[in-house]
């Protein structure tokens, strides 16, 4: 998820209670029109006063209380640098939002999540201090939807200096040396001759609800039997249903069950039963606060006997995981060609994965989960397929069907070839694309991508399956899942995994031969940040943006090679 909020710099710069804020459009357009100096950018990025380099690291580390800025350049732009230190609380990075702790003593720490664990938790300041707690000294934990940083940090600045940290941050770029050189990860990946074109595909503008600061879309599916038909879905809570050139109705409303006040949390996801049009079952992926503690829930509903909307009937909770921070909490859910739901889960931070999450076999952190939803059994409100791989080991979630992941936002399964496609957002330096079968370990903590991440928690005899693709930060740095292409509008197409980077919006396309990377293209570009893609029972495939815009993918001009 990071999921689908842009991981922004947030700063954590104290500013003297007695500066004015300034005229933040006039530091945005001298810092948009003027060149700076990165040189001298870096000097003040180091200056005690400032204490840039006490909150941020710049290696890769992220060892300190505000975002790692490895490769920052690389992921964003430089408008939107320049957004984040202006405001700062705008769009928070996950696993950076202020955490608030109050002691049975009376006092109160704030600060960033470094740890949590049933002994305590560990916060680090604005001073870069890292501050145990103890569970017994601890009378309430709370998050906030505001930054470390109060806005005007420019104040301490002339637009010319401002303009100068700008153009330091702009020149931290990824180094190609640091990449292993590995087939599944191209240094350039081109670009098509001519690129898809996305279109529009409601016939009118889409307006959002406003829950918070930033909230928007966060998944489409085609509805099984109403051809053109959709569930789009809103992260406050609210599901709409759209079809092209009709007016959108309201499907649902959960905005009163759904917590989505911080982070990448809310309605993140709806799949449909095999047996839809028999049953009328449907299943949503959402988070509630539960005792202050952020929870996922997976839950079973009912269109009514008409298919027009929902029966009104009380969802059936399948599943319930609780998150150990507010962040990572994947945020798909699908059923697989053998009939069983597939759920996937992020390590829920913090970052690093301390605890080793995605590695622990014993909870269902990281994981890919396949269950059974038609039968009960164990005491469970689903039962578990006998060929799950680690039914039966002790101290095992037999939920597990494959481990080792940070965030998978989005998988889907090729209409063809039945594989999983699983696409898993990576922290500082790579993102990547994972081709997922049984009882695989696909390598976080322990790798990131294909480059070696941590020893912390690699298990003697554990082996790692490794991604087919992968990229860096020149291309993004919050990868969004797609589809294989199946449809009928381009032959060239066919059998191209379409995916895309929520942040840069590019939209990819790649190809395999023998299990291995063949071809890697940027074949278009969305309007807006893509969180999702959806596939409509002709292989079409659609583009959902986190703004409001719903697009269509227009495969028939451009040319796949």
């Amino acid at each position: 998820m990071r999921q689908f909020l842009i991981p922004l710099l947030a700063v954590l710069i104290p500013v003297p209670a007695t500066a004015q804020v300034p005229d933040a459009d006039a530091y945005r357009r001298y810092a948009l029109n003027r060149p700076g100096d990165a040189a001298r950018g870096k000097a003040l990025f180091n200056e005690p006063r400032m204490l840039c380099s006490q909150c941020h690291s710049v290696d890769g580390s992220a060892s300190k209380a505000g975002p790692d800025l490895f490769a920052v350049g690389d992921a964003f732009g430089r408008r939107d640098l320049i957004e984040s230190v202006l405001k700062p609380s705008a769009t928070i990075a996950p696993g950076y939002g202020t955490v608030v702790v109050q002691t049975k003593a009376g006092a109160m720490i704030q600060g960033t999540l470094k740890q949590k664990s049933e002994a305590g938790v560990q916060v680090m300041g604005v001073d870069g201090k890292l501050v145990s707690i103890a569970a017994a000294d601890i009378k309430e934990q709370s998050g906030s939807a505001a930054s470390l940083m109060p806005e005007g940090l420019c104040a301490q600045l002339t637009p010319g200096e401002f303009t100068d940290l700008i153009d330091y941050l702009v020149s931290l770029k990824q180094p190609e040396a640091t990449l292993a050189s590995d087939r599944g990860m191209p240094l350039e990946i081109p670009e098509l001759a001519k690129p898809v074109v996305v279109r529009p595909f409601l016939a009118k503008e889409f307006k959002l609800p406003r829950v918070r600061a930033e909230s928007g879309l966060t998944s489409m599916r085609s509805i099984p039997g109403a051809a053109g038909s959709f569930l789009l879905l809103h992260q406050g809570g609210t599901i709409w249903r759209v079809a092209d050139g009709e007016e959108s109705a309201v499907f649902g409303n959960l905005t009163d069950v759904v917590f989505s006040e911080r982070g990448p949390n809310g309605l993140l996801d709806v799949a449909f039963h095999p047996k839809f049009r028999e049953n009328r079952k449907y299943y949503l992926f959402y988070q509630v606060l539960e005792e202050g503690v952020v929870t996922t829930r997976i839950v079973e509903k009912r269109f009514d006997p008409d298919f027009k909307g929902d029966s009104g009937e009380p969802p059936r909770l399948l599943l319930k995981i609780a998150s150990v921070a507010e962040d990572h909490s994947g945020g798909c859910l699908d059923f697989g060609p053998d009939g069983f739901l597939y759920v996937v889960m992020g390590d829920t931070g913090p970052h690093n994965d301390p605890n080793g999450h995605a590695q622990n076999l014993g909870m269902l952190l990281g994981k890919v989960m396949r269950i059974d939803v038609d039968r009960e059994e164990g005491g469970r409100a689903y039962a578990i397929p006998p060929d799950n791989p680690f039914v039966g080991q002790a101290g095992v979630r037999p939920e597990i069907w494959s481990y080792g992941f940070r965030n998978p936002w989005r998988f889907s399964f090729d209409r063809s070839t039945k594989e999983l496609w699983v696409a898993d957002v990576g922290q500082d330096r790579l993102e990547e694309v994972d081709i997922v079968r049984r009882g695989e370990n696909h390598g976080w903590n322990v790798f990131e991508g294909f480059e070696p991440f941590s020893n912390q928690y690699r298990k003697e005899g554990r082996t790692f399956t490794r991604p087919v693709f992968a990229y860096r930060r020149k291309y993004g740095n919050s990868i969004t899942g797609g589809f294989v292409y199946r449809g009928e509008e381009n032959p060239s197409f066919q059998g191209v995994y379409v995916f895309a980077d929520y942040t840069s919006k590019i939209i990819f396309g790649i190809t395999l031969e023998n299990g291995v990377l063949k071809t890697a293209r940027q074949i278009g570009a969305a309007p807006q940040r893509v969180v999702s893609f959806c596939e409509d029972e002709a292989g079409e495939l659609y583009v959902v943006c986190y703004e409001g815009a719903v697009c269509k993918i227009d495969f028939s001009g451009a040319r796949f090679e």
